[in-house]
């Protein structure tokens, strides 16, 4: 698959899920980058702004399986994953799966559930497969997470992990639509939701050469050493006891290529990973507790390091 073919594909898909995410064009192309990109997607809003609808109209036009797991305190690993039970009618047990077996997988609220079962989704995110009972069951190829959480709700939450974090190729909010968008959304949506309405416009054989395609798409040596100068500068920032990982500059490289490939190029510029640098590696970063009384955030030591880091410009041409 080329570029151009890549492209024209992505493009039917924002526009497919378009039609129930108004005016939120780049949220959907980023969405779609992480994707193609092989990595797990973290959103983090206020209620009530598309994030499980973002997820519904991925999977129906994506033309995948979905399955929606609505995390709450009582929950175990074994609803997730799945577990052993005895089949009396062939007296033997056997495996039956949780909703993780699905290719898009929504963790709805992820933060109020125990760390316990959070982490049931670590094996899961980093290895495609999960184990039950001793034996290792592979998961559903292409395997996307998205996992929501509220970012005003504290009372009975609790907050992921530096290890759950590190695993989300990216981490983005969805933000207020505009008003026009908001006017198209109240006249769109007052007899039927168009998220049920979206039909397939590809299949997960055609996702996963969309994603080998990605793979294929040419990093410059200069572009690469750019990336670890950022992911460098942020592990020796006063204000960060703890910078980006290696796992964070393989994302920033990945999506990268990914953002590249949807814009119809074979080369990744500068650019695309500046524009991808602060919903990539932001998350990943731990801002000391003096700091954040002073206002520092993990966004504004990011952005610092852009600000103070050497593009190569040529590139970008």
């Amino acid at each position: 698959m080329d570029s151009t073919q890549l492209a024209n594909k992505a493009q039917r898909v924002v526009d497919a899920v378009e039609t129930a995410i108004v005016g939120k064009n780049d949220v959907i192309e980023l969405a779609l980058s992480v994707l193609l990109s092989n990595g797990h997607l973290l959103i983090e809003d206020i209620p009530g702004v598309g994030k499980t609808t973002l997820a519904k109209a991925l999977s129906s036009a994506l033309g995948l399986s979905f399955k929606r797991i609505q995390f709450t305190p009582d929950m175990l690993p074994s609803d997730i994953t799945g577990s052993t039970v005895y089949n009396q009618k062939s007296g033997e047990f056997e495996v039956r799966g949780g909703p993780v077996f699905a290719n898009i997988v929504l963790a709805d609220e992820i933060n109020r559930t125990t760390p316990k079962t959070q982490a049931a989704l670590l094996e899961c995110m980093e290895e495609r497969q999960v184990t039950i009972d001793g034996d290792a069951q592979m998961l559903p190829s292409p395997f996307f997470v998205i996992a929501t959480q509220n970012n005003i709700e504290m009372s009975g939450t609790y907050p992921l992990p530096e290890a759950q974090l590190d695993r989300f190729a990216a981490r983005i909010a969805i933000g207020y639509p505009d008003r026009e968008a908001e006017r198209s959304v109240l006249s769109n949506q007052r007899h039927h939701r168009p998220v049920d309405a979206i039909a397939p416009v590809t299949s997960a054989v055609e996702i996963l050469e969309m994603q080998r395609a990605v793979r294929d798409v040419h990093v410059d040596g200069s572009v690469q050493e750019y990336i670890l100068d950022l992911v460098t500068a942020t592990r020796t920032l006063p204000a960060v006891s703890l910078g980006a990982s290696p796992r964070g500059s393989l994302s920033l490289l990945y999506a990268s290529q990914a953002r590249a490939a949807l814009q119809g190029r074979n080369f990744v510029k500068p650019d695309d990973v500046k524009a991808l640098a602060l919903v990539v590696l932001s998350h990943r970063l731990i801002v000391r507790p003096d700091q954040r009384i002073r206002g520092i955030t993990a966004q504004s030591c990011i952005e610092e390091v852009l600000n103070r880091t050497a593009v190569p410009v040529a590139l970008n041409s």
